[in-house]
């Protein structure tokens, strides 16, 4: 399949990272700084180091970042709605144009510099949606979790970053909730019998 053999190095492996920017399990966000922006940048070789961010680019970069989390946690819906309005906030912030320079319609940065760094991650989805992968970008369903994952399945219906761990987690969560939902009031927590987690599913 085309759109697999993309996923592998294409623009939806950037922007997957780019989510994953910041750990929502851990609580660990790799743009408090405008030099960790600057780095992170010029690691994905975004910009040409040294390239000097402000804190402006940080909230730019933040507020762009979560608006694709949003975008991407809807794709687990068919009839996904509009994309968030803080998304198109920040679209509106970066410098980019049409290019036809390899004979086909594409979206380059305009200048250079962090903003231009930024412009290639925005540019990197309508990329990505060219080469199908765009809506197999997803947002793990568990609320802890929140990690950015390609959806490799056959049929678009994974719903965790891991079965294993999140899947598992949230099946747990939910079995627990109905077996006190089913536990009659009278019921102690020393006569109440204790929940076990479902079996791994897929």
């Amino acid at each position: 399949m085309a759109e697999m053999r993309a996923a592998e190095s294409g623009p939806a492996l950037l922007l997957r990272d780019f989510v994953n920017t910041l750990d929502v399990e851990r609580g660990v966000d790799r743009f408090t700084t405008p030099g960790e922006l600057a780095r992170w940048l010029e690691g994905r070789g975004l910009v040409a180091g040294p390239a000097r961010a402000t804190r402006q680019d940080v909230a730019v970069a933040v507020t762009l970042r979560e608006g694709l989390r949003a975008a991407m946690l809807a794709h687990h819906s068919p009839a996904a709605g509009p994309p968030p309005a803080e998304l198109e906030g920040a679209l509106e912030r970066l410098p980019l144009r049409v290019s036809l320079t390899d004979g086909r319609p594409v979206l380059v940065p305009v200048g250079s510099g962090v903003a231009a760094g930024l412009a290639r991650i925005a540019a990197a989805v309508v990329a990505s949606t060219a080469d199908g992968t765009w809506p197999r970008l997803k947002v793990c369903q568990e609320d802890t979790c929140l990690w950015a994952f390609l959806d490799t399945s056959k049929n678009r219906s994974r719903a965790w970053c891991s079965m294993r761990v999140c899947g598992n987690r949230t099946k747990t969560r939910a079995y627990r909730a109905r077996r006190r939902a089913a536990t009659p009031e009278t019921a102690t927590p020393e006569t109440a019998p204790e929940a076990a987690p479902e079996a791994e599913g897929s």
